[in-house]
């Protein structure tokens, strides 16, 4: 199967939306193509169409406002014949071709069953977001403890509360907004241990004043916090986990009573700490906390998967990460691909949507559409990306990673899960000078080469072997995993060789 249009837009999530909205408003013809179910992204997860009535999850949303009007717009243009909306489809690479990019996916729609798509345009604009960045501690792999962002995905997508005592830890204003969807929804949140400072922010005074909207986000989490009692713990970081047999064989814990009952294994206590300025844990400070869940995030990693292979350029994106390069009009370094939201550095979703709304102008002039926006409203537009990128390097300055964080673990702590590689494996392979980064310990230990393919992993291992340096994840042909029979029939359903992936040699 093979579409076309002016513009390929990856991603439906805030930036995805707004981009493809204004280029859809200007004339163009855009393919909207998207992993999920429905429309929203990560920020505006929801259940899958037959189930949103039965699971509501309006409260647990910000700027539904925004989300309703941008879909209202597409809506409108799918019946004109001027949008192509492709849900639950999963873009596996991109290509240049000599009229513009090919953008190969496989259908999924009607699982088991895949069907591959290509996707064909002059333009491409790349809004894949970001992923959780995970530090690993002793005992992170027992069942119940999850990234931060899957907490909120599963109430998000399905009403979900993974967990009735839950410990959450990491830094960043993240852990905020899921620890009071989680308290909404009947889950005792135990604490939430923030490893930053909150003095930290008084160092960036500017950007404070400039995001009123921010505090106010801030003073109705902390209302939210107050209401449910739970307790926010700065200079704080989880710093191991125990299962159910560790823990049933001590019994003594702070709050022990209640807690167990679940699959043999599964978390059950938690050990925490005060931080010195370093990150080093504090002598005397170590709780041991009951809870069958924990909720871990420090931070997010952009998702520049589809765009390293484009040769797009990277820029530091201010947090130990890379992120794509970009002018003003988030064009990037390579003609015709345009990228915007966490994929130029991770900045929330009121940013993501001018950045759209900004990358989707500079598509319509690129092109010499005739709907351009006038000219103060890209002016207003270009002032709140700036306005919102100011915020998000104040926010991670203030909630930088601790860089004493690898005293916490041990030889034998599991740093890649996939492929059960520890972090005394990594430590041997850099004390030997045989790795100097995370590509060469993948290389020499396997770390990065299971099904995530690093991501949970990368940027652990990273700061455990050039901490120095900013992380930025290996370039990979294939974003996504795929079947040999989807990659056969992509081979098949082109027949232009240069824009089959499949087919190169190499």
């Amino acid at each position: 199967m093979s579409e076309s249009g002016d513009l390929v837009v990856v991603g439906a999530g805030p930036a995805g939306l707004a981009a493809a909205a204004t280029a859809l408003d200007g004339g163009l013809r855009v393919v909207l193509v998207d992993s999920g179910a429905a429309l929203g992204g990560q920020f505006w997860r929801h259940p899958p169409p037959p189930a949103q009535e039965a699971v509501p999850t309006a409260d647990l949303h910000h700027g539904l406002g925004v989300y309703r009007e941008l879909c209202a717009t597409l809506a409108a243009h799918e019946r004109t014949g001027r949008l192509t909306l492709l849900l639950n489809h999963h873009v596996w690479t991109t290509a240049r071709v000599d009229d513009g990019f090919a953008v190969h996916a496989v259908d999924r729609s009607r699982a088991p069953e895949e069907r591959t798509v290509v996707l064909r345009a002059p333009a491409l604009l790349v809004a894949t977001g970001a992923y959780d960045r995970q530090l690993p501690f002793p005992g992170w792999d027992l069942p119940g403890v999850l990234t931060a962002g899957g907490l909120q995905a599963l109430l998000k997508g399905g009403g979900v509360v993974a967990g009735r005592r839950v410990v959450l830890g990491g830094t960043g204003p993240f852990l905020l907004p899921v620890a009071a969807a989680l308290a909404a929804r009947g889950a005792e949140v135990v604490a939430v241990c923030e490893a930053a400072a909150p003095s930290a922010w008084l160092r960036h005074p500017a950007a404070l004043l400039r995001n009123p909207a921010k505090w106010a986000e801030a003073a109705r989490y902390a209302g939210t916090l107050a209401r449910h009692r739970i307790p926010v713990r700065t200079r704080t970081a989880i710093i191991g986990a125990e299962g159910e047999a560790e823990g049933e064989a001590e019994g003594q814990a702070e709050g022990q009573a209640g807690v167990g009952g679940g699959a043999e294994g599964r978390v059950a206590f938690v050990r925490t700490a005060s931080l010195d300025a370093d990150g080093n844990p504090l002598p005397g400070t170590e709780r041991r906390i009951a809870a069958d869940t924990v909720g871990v995030g420090w931070g997010f990693v952009p998702q520049l998967d589809l765009l390293l292979p484009l040769g797009c350029g990277l820029a530091d994106a201010g947090d130990g990460t890379m992120a794509a390069a970009v002018d003003d009009g988030q064009r990037t370094s390579v003609p015709g691909l345009y990228t915007a939201g966490e994929t130029c550095g991770v900045g929330g979703a009121a940013l993501a949507v001018s950045e759209g709304r900004v990358a989707a102008v500079s598509v319509l002039t690129d092109l010499c559409a005739p709907g351009l926006p006038n000219a103060r409203r890209l002016a207003a537009e270009r002032r709140a990306v700036a306005r919102h990128r100011a915020f998000a390097r104040a926010m991670a300055r203030a909630h930088p990673l601790p860089p004493a964080w690898p005293a916490w673990l041990t030889d034998d702590t599991p740093v890649c899960r996939c492929e059960e590689v520890t972090a005394g494996a990594v430590r041997s392979a850099r004390a030997d000078d045989a790795a100097a980064d995370h590509r060469q310990v993948k290389q020499l230990t396997r770390a990065g080469m299971g099904w995530c393919q690093g991501r949970m992993c990368g940027p652990a291992v990273h700061c455990l072997v050039a901490r120095d340096q900013l992380y930025a994840p290996a370039e990979r042909l294939i974003a996504t995993p795929v079947t040999l029979g989807a990659l056969a029939d992509a081979g098949e359903s082109t027949s232009d060789p240069s824009a089959d992936p499949a087919s190169d040699p190499t």
